[in-house]
C-alpha cells in the first residue's frame, strides 16, 4: 500500500495547483461584463445627446419647469454614467486586473486604485440615492402627471434607498470598528 500512496501524494499538489490556477484565472470571465458596461456607458452618452438634440430647439419657448426637467434629466444621465464608470474601474481593478498604464497617466482619477469593495458599495448606494432623488424631484416638478398612489410609491422607494444606504454605511462602520478592536487586542498579545 505504501507504493500506491506515494504517487497519490505527488499528484495531489499538482491537482491542487491546477484547480487553484483555474479558480485564479476564472476572474477573466468577468472581463466581458466590463466590456458590456462600456457599451452601457455609450448608450447613456447617446441618450444624453439625443435628449439635448430633441429639446435644444425648444429651449427658447420652454417654461421654467420644462427647462428644470431637462436639466434634471441630463444630470440624472450624467450621474448614471459616473456610476457605470465607478463600477467599471473599481470592479475591474478589484476583481480582474490592475490597469497598469493608468498609473503612469497624470490625468488618472485620484480615487482610481484606492477604492476598495467597501468604498465601492458606499459610492454605489450614494449614487443610487442621488439618482433616485433627482428622479423624485423630476416627478414632483410634474405632479399633474402622477396619481397619489404613484407618488407614495416613488417616495417609499426613495426612502428605502436612503435607509439601505444608511444600513450599508453602518455595517461598514461596524466592520471597521471590529477590525480596530481585533488589531488592538492582537497588539497587546
Amino acid at each position: 500500500m505504501a507504493k500506491n500512496a506515494e504517487p497519490l501524494r505527488e499528484r495531489a499538489p499538482f491537482l491542487e495547483t491546477v484547480i487553484e490556477w483555474i479558480i485564479y484565472t476564472s476572474r477573466w470571465l468577468m472581463a466581458p461584463v466590463y466590456l458590456g458596461l462600456i457599451a452601457a456607458l455609450a448608450i447613456l452618452i447617446v441618450t444624453f445627446f439625443r435628449e439635448l438634440y430633441i429639446q435644444a430647439p425648444h429651449v427658447l419657448t420652454m417654461d421654467e419647469t420644462d427647462i428644470i426637467l431637462l436639466v434634471l434629466t441630463l444630470v440624472d444621465l450624467s450621474l448614471a454614467g459616473n456610476l457605470v464608470l465607478i463600477i467599471l474601474f473599481t470592479g475591474y481593478e478589484s476583481f480582474v486586473s490592475k490597469i497598469d498604464f493608468a498609473h503612469k497617466d497624470r490625468d488618472r482619477p485620484d480615487w482610481m486604485g484606492t477604492l476598495d469593495f467597501s468604498g465601492l458599495k458606499i459610492k454605489l448606494i450614494a449614487s443610487i440615492v442621488a439618482i433616485s432623488g433627482i428622479h423624485l424631484l423630476k416627478i414632483f416638478m410634474n405632479l399633474a402627471n402622477y396619481t397619489e398612489t404613484q407618488l407614495l410609491w416613488y417616495t417609499i422607494i426613495h426612502i428605502t434607498f436612503i435607509f439601505s444606504g444608511v444600513c450599508v454605511a453602518a455595517m461598514d462602520w461596524l466592520e471597521e470598528k471590529s477590525h480596530e478592536v481585533h488589531a488592538r487586542s492582537a497588539a497587546k498579545e
